[in-house]
């Protein structure tokens, strides 16, 4: 195992990031505020030298490339767009062997690909993280090719779960869940700027709206997680027959609301497929 039993991984371990934007950024401080590793452990490498430097003034290594990184580190997050992923894979597949393991967090990437890409079936774990990781709020899916164990499906686990949650899911269910967590933030961002629209129309100050929706959402959520009820039945909380909630209930029904969120969501899945590699 390289796990200890208290969540943190061995000191021996040493984990590499190839692309320092925002999420591989949001990794990075979950991994080290949660213990999982030091800076000293951390090496990146992203073709914006400034990008790298802001991480190497934490402490962490900054590799010349993609292929220095791959020879120093046992575990490499993947943290580049799905159109650069041939280019940076040609640069650093000869530095890879039967025990590097490969993470990728681009939407649309499989294992398959990965592994094709690479010339020989590596270890590769597939990842869809969600922004929200920025906040230690994020939500994580993970699926793996055969060849990574469950101790090193655990370790990669563990990178994700120091910034939220984690859910394992077969593969085949990769692209449909980008439009369950690595999209949905959007469509929540969306409707609190419709409700803070629509109350600044009719009146009320912006500010004053944004916080009221900002902390009305929290608390839904909380009460989705911790009531132990299902949607529907919260919904009935709210509601009483001919009063303000199910007035607006009844305009989301006209409207058909339900089937504009399954028309985006089956939207985002179509696109994740004409990204799939």
């Amino acid at each position: 195992m390289n796990i200890h039993e208290d969540g943190v991984c061995n000191m021996n371990r040493m984990y590499g990031f190839i692309g320092c934007g925002n999420m591989a950024g949001a990794i990075i401080g979950g991994m080290l505020s949660g213990g999982v590793c030091t800076p000293e452990q951390l090496t990146v490498y992203d073709i914006s030298a400034e990008k790298s430097e802001k991480f190497g003034k934490q402490g962490a290594n900054v590799a010349k490339d993609a292929e220095e990184l791959v020879r120093r580190c046992d575990v490499v997050v993947l943290a580049v767009k799905p159109q650069v992923y041939g280019p940076v894979i040609e640069s650093m597949k000869n530095a890879v062997d039967e025990k590097k393991i490969l993470v990728s967090i681009a939407a649309g990437i499989s294992t398959e690909y990965v592994m094709s890409a690479v010339g020989f079936p590596c270890k590769v774990v597939r990842a869809m993280p969600n922004t929200p990781l920025l906040l230690g709020y994020g939500a994580t899916a993970l699926s793996r090719c055969p060849s990574v164990t469950d101790s090193e499906f655990e370790e990669v686990s563990r990178l994700f779960s120091a910034s939220g949650i984690v859910e394992v899911l077969p593969e085949s269910s990769m692209n449909a869940v980008i439009s369950v967590n690595g999209s949905s933030p959007a469509y929540v961002y969306l409707f609190a700027k419709a409700v803070i629209d629509s109350a600044a129309a009719q009146g009320i100050e912006r500010e004053a709206a944004k916080r009221l929706i900002i902390q009305t959402i929290k608390g839904s959520a909380k009460m989705l997680d911790e009531s132990g009820m299902e949607p529907d039945e919260l919904i009935k909380m709210v509601t009483s027959p001919g009063g303000t909630t199910l007035a607006a209930l009844n305009s989301f029904s006209d409207d058909d609301f339900e089937k504009v969120i399954d028309n985006a969501m089956m939207a985002c899945t179509t696109r994740a497929g004409e990204l799939a590699k």
